[in-house]
């Protein structure tokens, strides 16, 4: 089985002049301000249902970003022929602009004797397209009670990315860059859960719940599987949360908010594909020190299985994982992909005045521990790094704003807890050591 039997050849993109930086920070500037002046913040309430979400917008600046500096957009990071840079591409400094938008529906009924039946269904919209097509963000079933705790089916937000996303990496301005990172899933697709009653423990209170997703059901040879435990612990001043996600068959990734599905889109790749398996843990702190200052943290390890390079058909590829193109393993099969595991890491500091809270936040996305005798990104490095300042109208409307850079240890593929090489920042690790951005912004939540 052979793979792509070309390569683009193309040189690196050139440094261009600097972009004007008052543009986009005077008009966020004046739609925050507009935004604010809205009217309070409530959910819309009708009978047993009611409507609640948020909308946002933010606009900004980034140095050293390169537009579609990859030869072919949007490919797939593992595939060979996503390596190389497009032909005499700019990268200077650029505008940027985004919204988003998700309602969530819920229905909520009283059955009586302690026991409380709630539906929901959400789906979020960015710069007018769902997030992922087909996918929801909840559509699922709840059935709960105070002493036996919650039963819950359907699709809904996986502990892994929800928590590290809000509100832990939201708070210190590291939400995506830590939380949408590294070898967990976000969403399941077919999950049943169960969350435990609050329970006392050492003057605290404790949560345990399990969670299984078992994806794309028409894969019957390479069955998808997902399993996550979360535990929390939470006592006056101090939260903890842990989780630990394991799955089986999934799309190889390192893209947490992710959904989990199954190996391709289509079962009817399943037998010529080989199983794949990744896995995460991921420990989570908050502890306020006084009224003013709150630390936060979070560590993850990744571990990822590799997944082989296998042409499905004509042009069409599976979703291949660290791959050695060109290479072979010890059966002769082309290809091969090799597992591998990582460890990255967060921390912040937020100070609150009044309606203002401002924060510091670092992440730093670890090189990772790899067989694979070719580079795939598994010797580089990132630093992220963010200082910001809100102010919340308390009637649903906050305004933000932030100073960001990223640093990575070298130029070339970027890390193996990226998704690509360009994510989180829109600087390709392949043209620019480092970059920076602002961004401006409102949020309204009813």
């Amino acid at each position: 089985m052979s793979h792509v039997p070309f390569r683009f050849v193309s040189s690196a993109p050139t440094h261009g002049a600097s972009a004007n930086w008052f543009g986009p920070i005077r008009s966020a500037a004046v739609l925050s301000v507009a935004l604010s002046m809205a009217g309070a913040s409530q959910a819309v309430e009708f009978g047993p249902f009611s409507l609640t979400g948020f909308a946002k917008a933010e606009v900004g600046l980034g140095s050293n970003v390169c537009e579609n500096c990859q030869l072919r957009p949007n490919e797939d990071r593992h595939r060979e022929w996503a390596d190389d840079l497009a032909l005499g591409k700019r990268y200077d400094t650029q505008k940027f602009d985004g919204w988003q938008f998700q309602p969530t529906l819920n229905a909520n009924f009283d059955l009586g004797q302690g026991f409380k039946l709630n539906g929901a269904i959400s789906q979020r919209w960015r710069d007018g397209k769902k997030d992922f097509p087909g996918v929801w963000f909840d559509r699922s079933v709840t059935l709960k009670h105070e002493d036996y705790g919650a039963v819950q089916a359907g699709a809904f937000v996986l502990r892994t990315w929800g928590f590290a996303d809000f509100p832990y990496g939201t708070d210190v301005g590291m939400s995506p860059a830590f939380s949408d990172s590294g070898a967990g899933y976000g969403l399941a697709t077919k999950a049943l859960r169960y969350t435990s009653p609050v329970m006392d423990l050492a003057g605290g209170d404790m949560v345990f719940e399990v969670t299984w997703d078992q994806g794309n059901t028409d894969f019957k040879t390479h069955k998808p599987r997902l399993m996550e435990y979360w535990v929390h612990y939470g006592s006056g001043d101090l939260r903890l949360d842990m989780m630990i996600q394991d799955s089986k068959n999934g799309r190889p990734s390192a893209f947490t908010k992710g959904p989990f599905t199954s190996l391709t889109p289509s079962a009817a790749d399943d037998p010529k594909l080989g199983s794949s398996s990744q896995s995460t843990v991921l420990l989570l702190g908050k502890y306020r020190l006084n009224p003013k200052y709150e630390v936060s943290g979070g560590v993850r390890l990744n571990r990822w299985s590799g997944a082989y390079a296998v042409n499905t058909g004509g042009n069409e590829w599976n979703a291949m994982w660290n791959v050695n193109w060109g290479g072979f393993d010890a059966n002769g099969v082309p290809n091969p992909g090799y597992s591998a595991r990582s460890t990255d890491v967060m921390l912040g500091l937020r100070r609150f005045d009044g309606p203002w809270t401002s924060h510091v936040g670092v992440t730093h996305l670890g090189k990772a521990k790899t067989s694979n005798p070719v580079e795939r990104g598994q010797s580089n490095s990132a630093w992220f790094g963010s200082v910001g300042t809100s102010y919340d109208f308390r009637n649903g409307w906050r305004v933000y704003g932030s100073l960001n850079a990223v640093l990575y240890d070298r130029k070339g593929l970027a890390p193996l807890s990226m998704p690509s090489h360009s994510a989180f920042s829109n600087v390709d690790s392949r043209v620019t050591k480092q970059g920076n951005w602002i961004t401006v912004g409102a949020v309204y939540n009813f």
